[in-house]
């Protein structure tokens, strides 16, 4: 730190000083809680228990599947908002961004609307296809790619508009299609900003509750995910919530990490 810093440091008014150590202690002092409650004796046990491996295992390949449903979908519409003028493209952009803002359990109810047996699509898929999607494995995707999506979209736009289109125009002028400039220079480019954007995306939806439970319920071994697990857990054995709440935590430490270099990038220390 340079000496114009230790003294701006120094000078710092206590108005501001006690404030903000008391926010970060409102931040630190409940995951210091799971530290000192966690069941640590016992930890190997509880980590071997088949409901604890069950909502572990589902929550890994659930989230795992909205996050490649997020990438299908989430990079073609980042490039349609980052490269084009489509019309409408800020109702586009904040239609995206809705599930941002929108409480987890309304999110739950208007995907039962959409997709329920009475939904407007749900309905449809019932009866020309046989698909039912709430209360199932694949409900459960659904509302975790509903809620992750806007993380991946918004990472990707980001990143495809701080490239400079001109190589995607120089690669057409070379010969090359547009599909082809798009996987052989747009995609390359943008890469960074992709993979920030699905972990992101895979950590939200690991983590998603109120959508997940409203639309898919918490069925052991079939819609019962981690953050769902947690809460059961609290009516019946409050370690083993504190074990998947610890586990959850240690995801959210990895993405922090995984994500800190392009977070800092050409910030100082």
């Amino acid at each position: 730190m340079t000496d114009a810093g230790r003294a701006a440091t120094g000078r710092l008014p206590w108005q501001l000083l006690i404030p903000a150590i008391v926010g970060l202690a409102v931040l630190v002092l409940p995951l210091l809680g799971l530290l000192v409650r966690a069941p640590w004796s016992t930890l190997p046990q509880r980590l071997a228990d088949p409901t604890v491996r069950e909502a572990l295992q589902l929550s890994l390949v659930t989230a795992t599947a909205a996050t490649v449903c997020c990438l299908f979908v989430g990079i073609p519409l980042a490039w349609l908002l980052a490269r084009t003028a489509v019309p409408g493209q800020r109702l586009i952009r904040a239609l995206v961004t809705v599930p941002l803002v929108l409480p987890p359990v309304v999110g739950g109810v208007a995907l039962l609307t959409a997709f329920g047996r009475q939904g407007v699509a749900g309905e449809w898929l019932d009866t020309w296809f046989g698909i039912r999607l709430p209360f199932t494995t694949v409900g459960v995707v659904v509302a975790q790619t509903f809620v992750a999506l806007p993380f991946l979209v918004l990472a990707v736009e980001g990143a495809l508009r701080s490239s400079d289109a001109r190589f995607d125009d120089l690669a057409t002028t070379l010969g090359a299609t547009r599909w082809q400039a798009f996987r052989r220079v747009t995609l390359p480019l943008a890469a960074p900003g992709v993979l920030a954007g699905a972990v992101l995306a895979w950590a939200r939806a690991l983590g998603e509750f109120g959508a997940t439970i409203t639309f898919a319920g918490s069925f052991p071994g079939t819609t019962r995910t981690m953050p769902l697990a947690v809460y059961n857990a609290l009516n019946s054995d409050f370690d083993s919530a504190i074990l998947l709440s610890l586990v959850l935590l240690t995801v959210s430490i990895t993405v922090l990490v995984v994500l800190r270099e392009r977070w800092t990038a050409g910030v100082g220390p």
